[in-house]
This record gives C-alpha cells, sequence and structure tokens, in this order.
C-alpha cells in the first residue's frame, strides 16, 4: 500500500468487516480496490458516510441523467479542482459507461469542445457555476436547463454531484490519494490486455 495517500492506509484484513466486505466486491467487479477505499479506511465512520452519500447520488438513473452523465459531471468539476485522482478515476469510468476513450479527457480539460450534446452541455455549464461559482447562481441557470428538459429534481442532481465531488477533490488532494495505475487503462484497453 505504498504511496496510496499522506495519512494510514490500514491492512485489508484490520478494516471493519462491512467496508471490507464492499471493497471485495468492488475489486471482484472491477479486478481491483480503488484507493480512496483504503485511503477513507483508517476513518470507518467517515468512510461509511461517504460511500452511503456517493450511492445514493452516483448509483441512481434517471431519464434526464444516466450514470455516464453523471460520471461527466465529477469528470468536468474534478478538472476544474485540479484533482489528479477523481479526473483519473472517474474518467476510466466514464470512458467505460460511454465506450469512448476521448470524453473523459476533453470533459476534464475543455467540456464546451468536447463530444457530448448541447443538453449535456448545458448540464455541465451549470455544474461548472456549481463548482466555481455558486454564489452567482441566478434563475437563469435554472431555466436554462430546464430548457434542455431538466427538472428541478435533475438540477437538484446536478449540483449535489458537483457539491458532492468538490469536497472528494479535497480530501484526494490533502490526502495526496494515488490514483490506481488500472485507471489509467481503463476504457482503452480491453481488460485482459491491461
Amino acid at each position: 500500500m505504498n504511496n496510496v495517500s499522506r495519512f494510514p492506509v490500514p491492512e485489508l484484513a484490520n478494516i471493519p468487516e462491512d467496508i471490507r466486505a464492499r471493497m471485495l466486491e468492488v475489486q471482484e467487479k472491477a479486478g481491483f480496490i480503488p484507493n480512496v477505499f483504503f485511503t477513507l479506511a483508517h476513518r470507518p465512520a467517515e468512510c461509511r458516510a461517504f460511500f452511503a452519500y456517493h450511492d445514493a447520488l452516483m448509483m441512481k438513473e434517471t431519464p434526464a441523467l444516466n450514470k455516464a452523465e453523471r460520471e461527466m459531471i465529477v469528470v468536468t468539476t474534478s478538472g476544474a479542482n485540479d484533482c489528479l485522482y477523481c479526473v483519473v478515476a472517474h474518467g476510466a469510468i466514464l470512458r467505460v459507461y460511454t465506450k469512448n476513450a476521448r470524453i473523459a479527457d476533453q470533459v476534464a480539460i475543455n467540456h464546451r469542445k468536447a463530444e457530448i450534446t448541447p443538453k449535456q452541455r448545458a448540464m455541465l455549464d451549470y455544474a461548472m457555476r456549481v463548482a466555481l461559482h455558486s454564489n452567482e447562481i441566478e434563475t437563469s441557470d435554472f431555466d436554462a436547463l430546464r430548457a434542455h428538459g431538466f427538472t428541478d429534481d435533475d438540477i437538484w442532481d446536478i449540483g449535489s454531484i458537483t457539491a458532492f465531488f468538490g469536497m472528494s477533490n479535497r480530501i484526494a488532494n490533502f490526502a495526496s490519494m494515488r490514483p490506481n495505475d488500472e485507471f489509467y487503462l481503463m476504457g482503452r484497453v480491453p481488460r485482459e490486455k491491461r
């Protein structure tokens, strides 16, 4: 567990059973355990709360926001927050969901030039307002989203995902959380060749 974080990283065997079970479930699916689990596991109550909120925001799919679009929000705003871990990790997930090896790189750098729909661009424009200028949000920001078919619940989701990952970006940055090497090739190279 060398260089995963600036903070203590517990051995898998010493992690509380419920958290360890989730980590092993992720390992079974992905082939590895993302370093975010090890980084947060040294504070079990916070780890549980973090993933409960993460799952409430990211594991659902609504007509206006599928899982790939939720990941677009994470990658775009994490790029604005200079969060290497989240750009790399969620960029990998985004590539897998979209089956487009370019999209994560594009939205992490400049979503306005990315290969996305006008609706997705409006979603990311709003996410960037929340990430960088939430104090300036006005009714016109909501009107722009509603013009693309987003409901108030969708607008809440976009804002909440952005805000949650703003916190996550800051934790990853102050902890100096290192992205797993596996993330760099996900969605770019078939799993069996990684």
